[in-house]
């Protein structure tokens, strides 16, 4: 007979071996317990929740609800543009209940942010922005926002994926997306994503309905971008050239005669007049396929390579033109600011 006693002894745990394992695991228990409440503790303050709505005889009428992150002591908060939509009367709504008046300084529809500033504050608990750049797969991060109307909410979780891409309610892409799978829900919209150093990585945006545990946050070095823009202009500078238009795939013959390795370009379907496509002879029907030295390969490369520092200089365009190649000077304008979107 057999016996495999001796094999099984010799793999088993001894009791002061799985006693120790017990305390490791605790203590490994207690270490991420003990950084989300501290993180909690020192980011929470900062998080208020943003109502929108007017107020009529003496109450006020039910609005939209998120959340929002004071990120200076003098009341500057940052939230959703989804969550202030068209809305001038909000109210922000601090942990301890106290409720102070707000005036929107400026919306950016393209990456869903807004800047508020609260009236007549002072001295607010503040939270600081991080360098979204130095995050890594896999990293604990906590949000803390108001989901469903329930105040101070926390959960946590870790950083499923960076770089992603989500499209705003402008149609244009945000870039340099942040997924997590820390629990968000309707609400969560304006609050804040924070590492375990207790600093603000991204700005809670959305969550795919449907899916379980895909949400996705604003990076907080776009936040930084915008909110610098919107102190200094009252908006997002961006550049603009007067088209309409849909990713198109190229095909191989033409890729080939015009000496081209695009897959997909920017088709131009409709043309501003006295835009300037217009101006520098586009057509509709032509593919954009290189702008300013970057190849554009869909109508999303060409929106991003059109920002601020574009505005004004003459650029190189090279498109297609019924397959053959064609070089155009172009010179972008001066976007105008987008219109306050309605929302929740």
């Amino acid at each position: 007979m057999l016996d495999f006693t001796s094999d099984v002894a010799g793999d088993a745990l001894s009791p002061a071996q799985a006693s120790s394992a017990a305390v490791d695991d605790q203590t490994l228990l207690d270490a991420y317990s003990n950084a989300v409440i501290d993180v909690t503790e020192r980011v929470g303050p900062a998080v208020v929740r943003v109502e929108t709505g007017p107020k009529a005889g003496g109450r006020t009428e039910r609005g939209g609800l998120g959340s929002g992150i004071v990120i200076s002591p003098d009341g500057l908060v940052l939230t959703n543009s989804h969550v202030v939509g068209t809305s001038k009367a909000i109210r922000l709504r601090d942990v301890e209940g106290v409720v102070t008046e707000a005036q929107v300084l400026g919306v950016d529809p393209d990456t869903d942010l807004a800047l508020l500033r609260a009236n007549h504050a002072r001295d607010l608990r503040y939270a600081s922005l991080g360098n979204s750049k130095s995050l890594r797969r896999g990293q604990l991060v906590v949000a803390i926002g108001n989901p469903l109307g329930f105040e101070s909410t926390v959960t946590a979780g870790v950083v499923s994926a960076l770089g992603r891409s989500i499209r705003s309610v402008s149609g244009r892409m945000i870039e340099d997306v942040i997924q997590t799978d820390a629990a968000l829900n309707p609400g969560n919209s304006g609050g804040a994503l924070v590492s375990s150093a207790a600093e603000v990585i991204g700005i809670n945006t959305a969550i795919i309905q449907g899916a379980q545990g895909i949400c996705f946050a604003v990076a907080s070095n776009t936040a930084q971008f915008v909110l610098s823009e919107i102190i200094r202009h009252g908006y997002v500078r961006r550049a603009y050239i007067g088209v309409s238009g849909q990713t198109a795939p190229v095909p191989r013959r033409h890729a080939v005669l015009a000496g081209v390795e695009n897959k997909l370009g920017a088709l131009l379907m409709q043309i501003e007049p006295d835009g300037p496509a217009a101006r520098a002879g586009l057509l509709p029907g032509d593919v954009v396929i290189k702008l300013d030295g970057v190849d554009i390969n869909g109508v999303d490369d060409l929106i991003r390579v059109l920002d601020r520092d574009r505005i004004g200089r003459t650029l190189a365009m090279d498109v297609l033109r019924l397959g053959r190649l064609r070089g155009i000077d172009i010179h972008p304008l001066e976007r105008k600011p987008a219109a306050r979107q309605a929302g929740s």
